[in-house]
């Protein structure tokens, strides 16, 4: 089976949809299929490696972002025979996978339209939550976004928010995944459906690559003595929430190790309020690092602590964690219910929705608190031990594949 993925962004950029592609190329490959991914051109030192990769269609682009990291290749004539040419030359193609949200998704389903192929589209993200995190003036933003999709797919339904936005893409789709339950039935509620009657969000949860977990499984077993160890890892952005999670360390007063991973934007401010607020617990700034080594990392950890609400699609450092045998602390109760048990729930309650969620520190502090107290006395909550096989990547593949075959049918 030849199957086309269309990405935003370079795989060889920074982001979860990115590494999950990578992750899905790599075993579709494994298990006897051809990959190519679309998505636009990477500039700087990394450009020409990415180039001499034969799996990548490397669009024509311009970089959007000040450190070149992220780029942008407008849908239109001029992309579409690019593309077509590009892919005439790697042969027949069986099945085209959307897994993209703007210019990504534009070009992938001009391009299936145009060849009359099946769609697959894989909804990795919020676009409202997204948008109202990140940009300036957020209703003015997705209006813009609704019109230029309009124009560039040829869609006429009405409504101008985020929902409106993933219906169209979604009523172009022979079928549309999404990586948890909770975002599966969110986009199910809004109408976000495929285009066939009765259409339904199959579930496919991004995977951990099996040859990386059991490399690190093979490590000795962590030593668990001594004061709790946790972790926080991720975009240091507000939405991941990283700076209340440093005021809750504060304020909990917990004796404890507290690593943080990761690099962005809140990382100045991030030191500064350690630096000043002078808590209890040791924290340590230990920057971005390999994949494998921020594995390691959460396997030596006593807890992972989540922090955002409301935000992620899936919140994969949990299920990492769950799968090496590492318990969380879990700000959403989305992705508390997701992991089912094995997590300290902040406020108590995962029966909430998020927007009614414990956002507070003293919440969050509390949780803490009672984590630590648990590890210490020996009475840590015990890891859902399905995870580790459900959230391998070979099991993710399979069911996609399945998906695969019945659109093509």
């Amino acid at each position: 089976m030849h199957v086309v993925m269309f990405g935003d962004q370079h795989l060889e950029t920074l982001g979860g949809a990115q590494v999950s592609m990578r992750l899905q190329r790599r075993f579709l490959e494994k298990a006897g299929h051809t990959v190519t991914i679309v998505a636009p051109a990477i500039h700087g030192s990394r450009a020409r490696a990415a180039a001499a990769d034969a799996g990548y269609l490397d669009t024509p682009s311009i970089p959007i972002t000040l450190d070149r990291e992220y780029s942008l290749s407008w849908p239109g004539r001029r992309t579409d025979r690019w593309v077509d040419a590009a892919i005439a030359a790697r042969g027949h193609v069986d099945v085209v996978h959307v897994q993209a949200d703007f210019w990504g998704a534009f070009t992938g389903h001009r391009f299936a339209r145009r060849h009359a192929l099946p769609v697959v589209h894989t909804m990795h993200n919020r676009v409202d939550v997204g948008i109202e995190a990140t940009a300036p003036f957020p209703r003015q933003v997705l209006r813009a976004l609704n019109a230029w999709e309009r124009r560039a797919i040829a869609a006429s339904s009405p409504g101008s928010d985020g929902w409106a936005y993933l219906r169209r893409l979604a009523a172009g789709s022979d079928a549309v995944t999404a990586p948890s339950t909770h975002f599966a039935r969110r986009l199910e509620a809004h109408g976000v459906v495929p285009r066939a009657v009765g259409g339904s969000v199959d579930v496919i949860w991004n995977g951990l690559d099996d040859d990386v977990l059991e490399d690190v499984l093979s490590d000795a077993a962590p030593d668990r003595a001594g004061i709790p160890r946790f972790v926080w890892l991720g975009r240091m952005s507000p939405e991941k929430r990283l700076m209340p999670f440093l005021e809750a360390v504060a304020a909990s007063g917990i004796d404890a190790e507290v690593e943080i991973i990761g690099g962005g934007g809140q990382l100045r401010a991030a030191r500064r309020f350690v630096a000043r607020s002078n808590p209890r617990a040791a924290v340590r700034f230990a920057g971005r690092m390999p994949y494998a080594e921020t594995l390691r990392r959460i396997r030596r950890a006593d807890a992972v602590v989540q922090t955002s609400i409301g935000f992620e699609t899936q919140g994969m450092t949990i299920f990492e964690a769950a799968s090496l045998g590492t318990p969380s602390v879990v700000s959403d109760p989305d992705l508390a219910r997701e992991l089912e048990s094995g997590f300290w729930a902040v406020g108590g309650d995962v029966d909430r929705a998020p927007a009614a969620a414990d956002d507070s520190v003293a919440a969050l502090a509390a949780a803490l608190r009672r984590a630590a107290s648990d590890l210490e006395s020996g009475t840590a909550v015990a890891v859902n031990p399905t995870i580790r096989e459900r959230f391998r990547q070979s099991s993710r593949t399979a069911a996609m594949v399945e998906v695969y075959d019945r659109v093509r049918r």
